[in-house]
């Protein structure tokens, strides 16, 4: 299957708003869902740490060294239930990221984003650069994933990362040996500088491999949060710099906001994977192609020796 558009939605969901129980929760998601679908959406992209929502209906007293734990059983509780939810609207769903048990028995817990495919596949990514809260034994200390996933929605190539991933230039080369027409990317930023380094690397990710990057974070804060009482982001769809697709390399961008006064930026973008496809194939005026600096070294001067 071959297509020249495809139609996603971006939510940069507020935390505050995700209810005080489960079934608060997945009827937030599926009216979610429901808007993305009327307007016209074949996949709806949630952002990095969705599973801070269901602290608004922690147990008394847990402690933060406790919370991966209580957040990953309450994702294995609700994950049937989104995976209906998507069955039941017709379209995919990037259910956000959420801390799962590490696979292969390791112990610990990945940062793990979830693909949940309008056909019934479930695809996941378990993130790779980790932030120093993401290190730290006295909050939540995560196992970092080992894989990037490859995979088609409709005939459309795609791939995940999460957050501080995107940032990391040697992923984008691994990336490039079999690029996706669409990279997609939660993210959680707590302040303005966290979300411009993610954003402005999602920006520079679609120039390096002639791809479209989706990108969207979590804006307010959770009931119950502990760790993350601020959250700033917004949500872009970037595009090579082409002429053929406007020059700016933006395909729909909504700024950073807090969420604290209830926004919630949601944007919904059409992505040229016909015209990316084209310019790919030998129609950019100077991409290079896949180019990993294999064979070039740092020749060092002046340092006195």
């Amino acid at each position: 299957m071959t297509t020249d558009s495809f139609r996603l939605a971006l939510c940069a969901y507020n935390l505050s708003t995700g209810g005080a129980s489960r079934d608060a929760f997945l009827a937030g998601i599926a009216a979610r869902l429901e808007r993305a679908r009327n307007d016209g959406a074949r996949l709806l992209v949630l952002p990095e740490y969705l599973s801070e929502a269901f602290l608004a209906w922690k147990p008394d007293g847990l402690l933060p060294t406790e919370e991966l734990a209580w957040m990953a059983g309450e994702a294995d509780a609700l994950l049937p239930a989104l995976k209906d939810l998507v069955a039941r609207h017709g379209i995919s769903l990037i259910a956000g990221s959420m801390p799962w048990p590490a696979p292969g028995g390791q112990g610990g817990y990945v940062n793990r984003a979830f693909a949940l495919l309008a056909d019934g596949r479930e695809v996941v990514h378990d993130k790779l650069a980790l932030t120093p809260f993401e290190k730290d034994p006295e909050t939540w200390l995560l196992t970092p994933g080992a894989h990037v996933p490859l995979f088609e929605i409709e005939g459309v190539r795609m791939a995940m990362l999460i957050c501080l991933d995107v940032e990391m230039p040697a992923l984008s080369c691994l990336i490039a040996q079999d690029a996706p027409d669409v990279l997609l990317v939660p993210s959680m930023t707590s302040s303005l500088a966290g979300y411009h380094r993610v954003f402005g690397c999602a920006r520079a990710r679609a120039v390096e491999l002639m791809s479209a990057v989706a990108v969207c974070g979590v804006v307010g804060a959770a009931p119950g949060t502990t760790q993350n009482d601020t959250n700033v982001s917004g949500a872009a769809l970037y595009l090579p710099c082409e002429p053929s697709l406007g020059y700016t390399g933006i395909g729909g961008e909504l700024p950073p906001v807090d969420g604290m006064a209830g926004e919630e930026p949601y944007l919904v973008v059409d992505v040229p994977v016909g015209e990316i496809r084209t310019l790919r194939a030998g129609g950019a005026e100077v991409w290079p192609g896949a180019w990993s600096a294999a064979g070039m070294s740092l020749q060092r001067h002046g340092d006195g020796t």
